[in-house]
């Protein structure tokens, strides 16, 4: 999922950001590297259950349950 930043300019030509850029800024974001620190996979918890997110060979994300 990716995200774009929409800004307009202000009247004296500086750039401001738009109510979409201030709604998209509240999800928190993470790196894949700091996520995955060096490894191929890492399990998730999530209520009880253990998910698994890996990389694979073509640098694409897997998660399965």
């Amino acid at each position: 999922m990716t995200g774009t930043m929409q800004q307009a300019k202000d009247e004296d030509g500086s750039r401001q950001s738009s109510p979409t850029t201030a709604a998209a800024s509240q999800t928190p974001r993470f790196k894949s590297e700091d996520l995955f620190q060096q490894q191929r996979e890492v399990e998730i918890d999530h209520q009880g259950r253990i998910y698994r997110l890996r990389l694979t060979q073509m640098n694409k994300l897997i998660l399965t349950a």
